[in-house]
């Protein structure tokens, strides 16, 4: 049950020469890591980030008092992860519920102390124009979001005696809502994230880095591999890739990987192995990061450099270095 697939979501293609980092992101459980930090309502949403994740990312690619943006926050961990870490942060939500559980998160980091700006805007976010206010665009330094996605990865479950196994938890909203990105189909997903991804360029500072949690999904046992379709998607959205990490979703021990996976998935990959299908725990997200050009087009949008993302991606890009040292991102591939 434990032993973890190498090869799942790793389908490289054209990328695979693009630094890799692996971030141990999970050597508390999740629920350790949202003790005290957020409200009990929280744990209903179906694909909560893991906060080890947000904060990693936060901490490498941005300083104190930068701007933090999640144009799709659920409950708000990436906000809440960036105002403990001394950054203002803002982030769009379009159900309402998550709206309010992300503010009730946001007030109770103000309530531990925590005074630096957090807001939460209510609406699509494949309108960020109209949502988020003039003053925030050109001002983030960084990008932390992750799209809806696999059915099989959400959900929490109970036993009731002789009720057996209930799935509950697990599903978006409200399933006929066709403006949720969640309900809409899985191509129409993608279209719908490259046009967030275009629009989040604008509201970043030159250089500014987007950092996207993904994890591959089964779809009738067949891995879907989410991660290389949306690394697609910011090509096509004008973005810079420069690394593809990989976040742990299992505790690294001393000889091994402690899998954290939940109750549904093991029980998920326990039927398929009795079904004859040897499928292995999924114990990783991808981490995809890309960003913007050093430099702004005479324009108001974003140069898009695709010369430099050719480069990077066909066996010339170098060793990744720190980001946050000089201009924001390594010498080598200033633009």
């Amino acid at each position: 049950m434990d032993n973890l697939d190498p090869h799942a979501g790793n389908a490289h293609g054209d990328d695979e020469n693009v630094p890799v980092s692996v971030w141990t992101t999970a050597q508390n459980s999740p629920s350790a890591q949202r003790k005290n930090r957020y409200v009990p309502e929280s744990t209903a949403h179906p694909a909560k980030m893991l906060p080890a994740v947000a904060a990693h990312a936060i901490d490498h690619y941005t300083q104190p008092g930068d701007l933090v943006l999640d144009p799709m926050c659920g409950i708000g961990t990436t906000l809440v992860e960036a105002v403990h870490a001394g950054r203002r942060a803002v982030g769009i939500e379009y159900e309402p519920h998550w709206v309010e559980v992300a503010r009730a998160n946001l007030d109770l980091a103000r309530g531990a102390g925590v005074d630096h700006d957090g807001k939460v805007f209510h609406g699509d976010a494949r309108q960020l124009a109209s949502l988020l206010p003039p003053e925030y665009v050109g001002q983030a330094a960084l990008v932390v979001t992750s799209p809806p996605y696999g059915p099989s990865t959400h959900g929490q479950v109970s036993v009731t005696p002789g009720g057996g196994v209930q799935k509950y938890h697990h599903l978006y909203g409200n399933t006929l809502d066709r403006g949720n990105l969640a309900n809409i189909g899985h191509h129409r997903l993608l279209s719908g994230f490259t046009r967030i991804l275009a629009g989040l360029a604008g509201y970043l500072r030159p250089g500014g880095h987007i950092a996207i949690t993904i994890r591959p999904w089964r779809e009738h046992a067949e891995l879907i591999d989410l991660p290389s379709q949306i690394l697609a998607c910011g090509r096509q959205a004008g973005l810079i890739p420069v690394e593809r990490c990989v976040a742990l979703l299992a505790r690294a021990a001393e000889q091994d990987l402690v899998a954290r996976g939940s109750f549904f998935q093991r029980d998920f990959i326990r039927k398929q192995r009795e079904a004859g299908l040897p499928l292995h725990l999924i114990a990783h997200e991808d981490v995809l990061v890309f960003r913007t050009s050093l430099r702004r087009s005479a324009g108001s949008g974003i140069a898009t450099e695709h010369q430099e993302s050719r480069r990077l991606f066909s066996g010339g890009a170098r060793h990744a270095g720190n980001p946050r040292s000089g201009s924001g991102v390594p010498e080598s591939w200033a633009a």
